[in-house]
């Protein structure tokens, strides 16, 4: 395979988050959705830096020069992802400056400067900086006595230039701005929404801060570290420990990025580069403000015609004459047939919170086994456990707890978990628990009988209302046969399962949809009907995209939908000019994997956990289940059908370009993707 017929990791990862961006550039959306948007483009850049710029930065450290499979040696990559950043925050500022705040400024929603307030505003910030905001700073300078201080990552800072009236020398100073205070301070009374930033009210008060000193200069910056963790499993007796060390240890990573206020002055910015030992590349001037992540407090605000229509999820058809405290009426809701759940225009604490707080609370049920990779803060599903757990039933957790950035939180359920009795472990050596699992065991009359839910998301009530995802309620013989043996398998010792209805990651789910591949390629050779649909959220793996191409190439038609990185290259000739890509972005998430075969005509739907990427195939354990039922299949093809829709908005991917469409030839805004559901699933109630 040539290096340029696969789009790098990095660079089309960019490409997505350029495409949050242009919803933030988008002016048929809501004003405070926009700027969700915008912060939601800033969160992601910092994670990217945080862990694949820190991972390239590492070797280029480690002066590894070999291109990797997109022909990019490590500098080079480095290089382009400066330059498409560097354009990108550019584009981040103009829209805040020139489009957003002005507008809003019209919806009274005002982001002022300290001179345009006036002197009841300017006396309340005063006192309220006196009061509340002083006690808390702590500057700490810089000279032979006081060495530069640690910068957390991700903090804001106030960088001051003082001078030494007396001696006319010239000292350094940081003053971290607290994150434990609001970063947008209204400024007269509660709730107003005329909002100044709180580093500039500081930064208006240096004098307080540092008196008998002459303020030179002050500017603002902020830093990103390395947050990868690296925990060597084979040589921990404890991953628990192991990885309590290592969060403590995470919060001293490596700078991997600068950003800095603009128009500081050159000298400036080279020492506190020097200090921080960051390099050129990784050097990012913007406008104050900088951090636009703060921006969610701004969005959420409440001004409802400045957001989208509220919409309120539907309960699943199958449940909604089951009372959710008449457990026996819940479990006979699923055995009447399987159920397929589409979140959030269906409703998960009425299905998957209700089915988990049903097992705790029915006495007939013995056991409930779960996996857990991330969750909300408050979980309800966790408490079910507990419940669970001390009102004597078997309760099994299995806990990722090496969930990027979720770390800390599953370490502290896996405690609390383990102090109400439940067995909690930790999954297989080497690889992360990313399946979505539940499996209960009930005693009923006609003897045991066990229910399971398996989805594409993760067991989190805040974000199921904000991610699109499916899930299947079920008590199907073969296939709780199935998450018996797995769930096995990453409690104990069973790696030989095998399964009914279920590919597995890391043993089955690569060779399971090669197979499927190859099968679609033989069909349409002997003339039967063949093609391939896959939704997913990211493409990665080479020898997948080495399969579509060779399908593409035999005269299989392709259809993918992906959200975010895509290593495939449409409309090349004689190797991808069956393939077609769309993208979908906008006020959900789209989250759920469908993978479709058109199998000569016997079509076969798959859904699950896992995206074509090598972590998700090779090193996590991954589950994919086999929807069965007609009905669900017209559902699940719907959903496909919507999204690569002409008559939809969405990007389509021209070779390495995404290109938005979202009007018409006569420039009439085309339908939204997720107003169509919410009405589709609003007239079906």
């Amino acid at each position: 395979m040539k290096f340029e017929n696969i789009t790098d990791r990095e660079l089309s990862w960019l490409s997505f988050d350029q495409r949050v961006l242009e919803l933030a550039e988008d002016p048929s959306i809501p004003l405070l959705e926009r700027l969700r948007f915008l912060a939601i483009f800033s969160s992601n850049l910092d994670e990217f830096f945080m862990v694949r710029v820190a991972t390239l930065m590492s070797k280029i450290e480690n002066e590894i020069t070999a291109p990797n499979v997109s022909g990019f040696a490590p500098q080079d990559l480095m290089n382009e992802i400066s330059e498409s950043t560097n354009a990108l925050v550019e584009r981040q500022s103009k829209v805040f400056h020139d489009d957003i705040v002005p507008k809003l400024n019209t919806e009274g929603i005002e982001f002022l400067h300290l001179d345009d307030l006036d002197k009841t505003e300017l006396s309340y910030l005063s006192k309220l900086f006196v009061d509340r905001i002083f006690p808390v700073l702590t500057p700490l300078a810089v000279d032979p006595s006081h060495p530069f201080p640690y910068i957390s990552g991700l903090s804001l800072n106030l960088a001051v230039i003082v001078k030494n009236p007396v001696t006319h020398e010239e000292f350094f100073a940081r003053i971290k701005v607290p994150e434990i205070l609001p970063r947008f301070i209204a400024t007269a009374k509660r709730g107003s929404t005329r909002f100044i930033l709180i580093e500039e009210l500081i930064a208006f008060n240096l004098q307080e801060l540092f008196p008998g000193m002459v303020i030179e200069e002050h500017y603002t910056f902020r830093i990103t570290r390395n947050q990868d963790l690296e925990v060597d499993e084979e040589e921990s007796e404890d991953i628990l420990l192991s990885l309590e060390a290592e969060l403590s240890r995470r919060r001293f990573g490596p700078p991997v990025r600068l950003e800095i206020e603009s128009g500081v002055k050159a000298k400036l910015v080279d020492r506190l580069a020097m200090e921080l030992g960051i390099s050129e590349e990784n050097i990012f001037h913007a406008p104050s403000p900088l951090d636009l992540t703060a921006l969610n407090k701004i969005a959420d605000l409440g001004f409802p015609d400045l957001k989208y229509e509220k919409f309120r999820s539907r309960t699943a058809p199958a449940l909604s004459e089951v009372d959710p405290q008449d457990s026996d009426l819940f479990f006979a809701a699923i055995r009447q047939g399987e159920i397929l759940l589409h979140h959030p225009y269906e409703s998960f604490t009425s299905s998957v919170v209700h089915f988990l707080q049903s097992a705790a609370q029915d006495p007939h049920v013995l056991a409930i086994k779960q996996t857990l990779y991330r969750t909300s803060g408050d979980s309800p599903i966790v408490e079910a456990l507990i419940e669970a757990a001390e009102a004597g039933k078997q309760v099994l957790a299995v806990i990722e707890i090496r969930a990027r950035f979720d770390e800390q939180a599953n370490v502290r359920w896996a405690r609390k978990l383990e102090a109400a009795g439940v067995h909690v472990v930790y999954g297989l050596m080497g690889l992360k628990t990313h399946a979505k699992l539940s499996l209960i065991v009930r005693d009923e009359p006609r003897g045991l009988r066990r229910y399971c839910h398996i989805g594409t998301g993760n067991y989190n009530p805040k974000t199921a209302r904000m991610y699109e995802d499916l899930g299947i309620l079920s008590t199907d013989k073969n296939l709780t046969e199935d998450l018996t043996k797995l769930f096995n398998q990453l409690s104990g010792f069973a790696p030989q399962s095998m399964y009914s209805r279920l590919l597995v990651a890391p043993r089955t789910l690569r060779s399971g949809l090669t197979e499927r591949i190859d099968r679609e390629i033989e069909n349409i050779k002997v003339g039967k009907p063949a093609g391939i649909q896959f939704k997913l959220n990211s493409i990665l793996d080479e020898s997948f995209v080495t399969k579509l191409y060779e399908a593409s190439t035999a005269g299989v038609k392709i259809e993918l939908l992906i959200r975010g990185i895509c290593a495939v290259q449409p409309g090349i000739p004689g190797l991808s000019e069956n393939i077609t890509i769309k993208s979908v972005l906008g006020r959900f998430l789209e989250h759920s994997r469908i993978f479709h075969f058109v199998n000569g005509g016997e079509d076969e739907y798959w859904i699950g956990s896992a995206d074509l990427m090598g972590r998700n195939l090779d090193r996590r354990v991954e589950s994919l289940i086999r929807v069965d039922k007609k009905e669900h299949h017209q559902r699940l093809q719907g959903i496909l059908d919507i999204g690569l829709s002409d008559q939809t908005s969405s990007w389509e991917l021209n070779r390495t370009q995404w290109i938005r469409k979202s009007v018409d030839e006569h420039g009439a805004p085309i339908r939204d993707i997720h107003a169509s559901m919410i009405e589709l699933y609003t007239r079906n109630r």
